[in-house]
């Protein structure tokens, strides 16, 4: 595993470089005793952290995880119970972020915590852990992204998670194909840190318009292909194959 440098923490939120070149972020979502559940300052934490590691060149991937053996149980209910607005991570359930994002589900990850998952791309799994959808079972509805499974599973599967509420194992789940890898959950950190590197060492522009075109299920535009294609890291990408060297990324 790679040295993780700890670069800055709130109560709520730990942040973390991890990586050979320090270039994958982690965010681990840290009120364990309340099972990691959004609160305000949660949330508030999420959203700016993922913003600027969005917006940091120095960035190439970003991990979420949690402190724990819960990955995320979803919104706060005491707070619901007290008619608490909790609109401030909908953004990130909608459009996730242009960086590529890997779920380390250190745990259970259930209602807004796997709706969580459903904003990243890649997800490493504790074999223990179990992803589920609830909200029917509290008399709420799953708004964060729950709805969309039926464009990512069969739908009957879908309308099981949906309508029962019940959750269901990650072996199940990565037969599914929700889940990219299941790993004992002292080796969840490690294996999601390994997926992030073999990323972080690809072109970082490629990797931004590939997670777009992909997450929109379509092709290239004329304009999109041309960006990549005429760029300098297209050129160095060419020049270090046939010089039979790594690569320098500028992503640009």
């Amino acid at each position: 595993m790679a040295n993780q440098v700890t670069t800055r923490d709130s109560e709520v939120l730990l942040v973390e470089r991890a990586g050979v070149n320090q270039d994958i972020v982690v965010l681990t979502m840290n009120r364990p005793a309340a099972r990691n559940a959004l609160n305000p300052a949660l949330r508030q934490a999420l959203s700016a952290e993922l913003t600027a590691a969005d917006q940091d060149p120095a960035t190439r991937v970003v991990i979420l995880t949690g402190n724990g053996t819960v990955f995320c149980s979803g919104l706060d209910l005491k707070e619901l119970g007290e008619g608490v607005e909790s609109a401030s991570m909908s953004w990130f359930f909608h459009d996730s972020i242009g960086k590529p994002i890997i779920a380390a589900l250190n745990g259970t990850a259930v209602a807004g915590g796997f709706e969580l998952v459903l904003a990243c791309d890649l997800v490493v799994a504790a074999d223990d852990a179990k992803i589920g959808i609830p909200e029917v079972k509290r008399g709420l509805l799953s708004a964060g992204g729950g709805t969309t499974l039926s464009n990512l599973i069969p739908r009957a599967a879908a309308l099981e998670l949906g309508l029962t509420g019940d959750l269901i194992s990650v072996a199940r789940a990565q037969q599914l194909g929700l889940i990219n890898q299941v790993v004992p959950a002292d080796q969840v950190r490690p294996a999601a840190v390994g997926l992030a590197e073999r990323i972080a060492a690809n072109a970082p522009l490629s990797l931004a318009i590939t997670k777009k075109l992909m997450r929109d299920g379509r092709l290239p535009t004329t304009e999109e292909t041309r960006t990549v294609f005429n760029s300098v890291d297209a050129r160095e990408g060419a020049a270090s194959f046939a010089e039979r060297r790594q690569p320098q990324w500028s992503g640009k």
